[in-house]
């Protein structure tokens, strides 16, 4: 079935719920675990509270030490499980862009990723990675709700 998974997370509670959930299904298949997390670069007008209270040297310091929390929490899970496991940040405007490419580069043949069930004004405010990652990746993607 699937070899290779791709485990983005942005360290909300719904990432957080899918990391076990995404290994028990690379448990299941014998998959291993590509675990990603995207940095999105300093703006400084931007709708992030931190960045506009940091500066550029701050800001990033605090996103590689939150990337390096969330990432960690997935190659925990992964050991627990006996699942092979790498991960990595990256920084990227557009996440789901990362996301995708990451997938093509590291040959995963799949992307799973949680839906954090936005509706109404509020997601067309915000957007959705998970929508958009749906709409442009050409690998395989499963929402976890």
């Amino acid at each position: 079935m699937f070899k290779h998974l791709l485990l983005p997370t942005d360290g909300s509670a719904a990432s957080e719920l899918v990391i076990a959930k995404a290994m028990m299904l690379a448990q299941e298949c014998g998959a291993r675990v590509t675990g990603l997390h995207v940095i999105q670069p300093f703006h400084v007008f931007a709708y992030d509270v931190e960045m506009v209270e940091d500066t550029k040297v701050t800001y990033m310091a605090q996103a590689e030490a939150r990337a390096a929390r969330y990432l960690a929490a997935i190659s925990k899970a992964a050991a627990e499980c006996k699942v092979a496991c790498d991960v990595l940040s990256v920084a990227d405007e557009h996440p789901f862009e990362a996301i995708i490419r990451t997938a093509k580069a590291r040959e995963c043949d799949l992307i799973t990723m949680a839906s954090h069930g936005r509706r109404g004004f509020k997601s067309m405010l915000l957007g959705s990675e998970t929508q958009k990652v749906l709409t442009h990746s050409n690998v395989p993607v499963l929402v976890w709700r």
